[in-house]
């Protein structure tokens, strides 16, 4: 409460510094030509934080002012303890390691859907829009780990390449949760649906997995520049109520799926029985249970927002590897489920084998027979067996002598 009247005060010594709160610590009135200090606060960064913060005030009583006229505080001192910065380093890394992991699985999985032509039906084509947006994903969230949050220097400056970088991240971050929710509509509009042109569902469901990413990415950070303008460190802390602009619309998303999903189960059950007259294909209902485990395992971060725990907290650290294992293993779970185990992709790459081994079969079997049969042939390339034989026959009857 003291907090918050801070600054409201009347100022009790003529040409001093005027009491004022940088919204993170409240600085006294302080004589002119001073370097005030104060401890840095614990909650600073959300965690125990050791040094000092300074606030200069100029000769003229004012506070100083940066070059971006505002009146500036320097936390530049206050840093976590040792044994902080090394568990948070420890889970950079880690989250590193899941990203390249999934890099390697999706971009396999690419390979394979682009290398055989019977993978081109509208459910894989969705599939390879969900890996891309993964993989992108995990690309540019390499780059982030390693290139601005491990160096504190590109965060204070905050250059534009790096605002570029968060947003590009999170567009494709939303495009994830978009076009797995194209992939459970499609699901449901394959069973309800009694017949859709494939040219003219897939124009919209890259009008909803890129168009709508888009969308929600620029509100969001419109939202951020003009009205809560939390755009400072390359956008890294963000106001709890722009915060709500990205994810409300993905929570939507996910519902949506899941409400979907549910719909597609129940129609799955009541065609389960062989006697029915439509019943669900064996392939539907596999990726359906695929699409069941992966769209609320995409989602868990965002549940447990509410129930996030504070920091200092013993379940804080189990929830930070919590959340680093779901998010950024999860294209490698999207990449078992809807490729390595899809039954498709098992039938294409089995097919392929079985046309390698029988195309070496056949050239190996024609290699002997022309190997064995060589002497048979004339540099004419005619056959000479024949009067080989009219030759020895001719001779037995001794009508042609040699």
């Amino acid at each position: 409460m003291e907090e918050d009247l801070c600054g409201t005060k009347n100022v009790t010594n003529i040409g001093w510094c005027p009491e004022i709160n940088d919204t993170i610590l409240c600085w006294p009135e302080t004589p002119p030509g001073t370097l005030a200090n104060k401890t840095c606060p614990n909650y600073l960064e959300g965690e125990a934080v050791v040094g000092f913060a300074y606030k200069l005030c100029r000769e003229n009583g004012t506070w100083y002012v940066n070059e971006k006229n505002i009146t500036w505080t320097n936390y530049e001192d206050c840093r976590f303890p040792d044994e902080i910065l090394e568990f948070y380093k420890c889970i950079n890394f880690l989250y590193i390691i899941g990203y390249a992991i999934s890099s390697l699985a999706l971009l396999v999985s690419l390979v394979v859907f682009f290398s055989f032509r019977i993978l081109k039906c509208t459910r894989i084509k969705i599939h390879i829009q969900l890996f891309i947006s993964f993989l992108i994903n995990s690309l540019l969230s390499i780059i982030w780990y390693t290139e601005v949050v491990t160096k504190v220097e590109v965060t204070e400056a905050n250059p534009l390449w790096c605002q570029f970088l968060h947003i590009a991240k999170e567009y494709f971050m939303v495009a994830n949760y978009m076009w797995m929710f194209c992939e459970s509509l499609h699901l449901h509009i394959a069973l309800v649906v009694v017949f859709m042109a494939d040219e003219k569902i897939m124009k919209w469901f890259y009008a909803i997995g890129w168009g709508g990413s888009f969308l929600i990415v620029l509100t969001h950070n419109l939202v951020r520049i003009y009205l809560s303008q939390d755009t400072e460190r390359c956008f890294m802390e963000e106001n709890r109520v722009s915060t709500w602009f990205i994810s409300v619309p993905i929570v939507l998303t996910l519902a949506s799926s899941i409400i979907f999903l549910i719909n597609i189960l129940l129609v799955i059950l009541t065609t389960r029985n062989p006697a029915s007259p439509n019943p669900a294909p064996d392939s539907t209902r596999k990726a359906v249970r695929a699409a069941l485990i992966l769209t609320p395992l995409f989602g868990l971060q965002f549940i447990f927002i509410p129930v996030k725990p504070d920091v200092g907290h013993p379940l804080y650290n189990i929830y930070l590897y919590f959340s680093m294992v779901i998010i950024s293993y999860q294209g490698l779970c999207c990449s078992i489920l809807f490729c390595f185990a899809n039954h498709e992709v098992h039938q294409a790459v089995k097919r392929s084998i079985q046309r390698n081994a029988h195309f070496q079969y056949t050239r190996s079997t024609n290699y002997q027979t022309a190997d064995s049969g060589g002497t048979g042939f004339n540099l004419n390339g005619q056959n000479s067996m024949p009067l080989l034989s009219t030759h020895k026959h001719a001779t037995n009857n001794g009508s042609v002598k040699l």
